[in-house]
């Protein structure tokens, strides 16, 4: 898992609103904890829009192929963020939701993604009001121009999560047969590990990011 905190950034945007760059995850689920101030996330789906306010103790989950837009409205939303195999997001399972043009060409997509934080939400965010406005079958299209956006990254990706998430169920698989034959190895193994936050800016605001192992 990945683990970061977040500041949502307060940047105000066309509609009013101050949040973070609107996008979509292909493969893994991300779940908020709030810890502090006020807020909410607009998500698209299939399903249609919809708007989860955001609280102090809430706890949210975001499955693969939900558009997600977070929102502050008081300028102080903090969130633990907790992602689905640490290491994909960062790897390209992540599409923002430019403009269909945009999207439709990847070096167009290349330089917007890698574009400074505010105009790349700020394009984000007319792609996404986009997607609002025309409905199910734009959300259809986004989710076929995201797959096709990825597809290079595929091969990429499954190894990260070779390596990651699948290697530390294979390891958790290995440890509970170690238990079926009383071998305890792994118990006398274990040491406590610390890790201390890396500050940077994110999609959705300022980031935390911590080192999982």
């Amino acid at each position: 898992m990945g683990v970061s905190g977040l500041r949502v950034y307060d940047w105000p945007t066309t509609d009013g609103l101050c949040g973070g760059s609107p996008h979509m995850h292909l493969a893994c689920t991300e779940a908020y904890v709030v810890i502090g101030g006020s807020g909410a996330v607009q998500t698209l789906t299939l399903s249609g829009y919809a708007e989860t306010p955001l609280e102090p103790g809430d706890v949210v989950s975001v499955p693969p192929g939900t558009i997600h837009r977070l929102l502050t409205f008081d300028g102080r939303l903090r969130l633990v963020v907790i992602m689905q195999n640490d290491g994909l997001p960062e790897a390209g399972d992540s599409v923002f939701t430019f403009p269909a043009p945009v999207l439709a060409d990847p070096e167009a997509y290349g330089r917007a993604a890698a574009a400074d934080p505010r105009p790349r939400r700020d394009l984000a965010i007319q792609g996404f009001l986009d997607l609002r406005r025309n409905g199910r079958k734009a959300v259809g299209d986004f989710h076929l121009a995201a797959s096709r956006l990825i597809a290079p990254s595929l091969d990429a990706l499954e190894d990260r999560w070779r390596a990651g998430a699948l290697a530390a169920a294979e390891e958790t698989r290995g440890h509970l047969a170690g238990l079926r034959r009383g071998d305890l190895s792994h118990l006398r193994e274990a040491r406590v590990r610390k890790a201390g936050p890396e500050a940077r800016m994110g999609m959705c605001g300022h980031l935390d990011a911590y080192p999982v192992d």
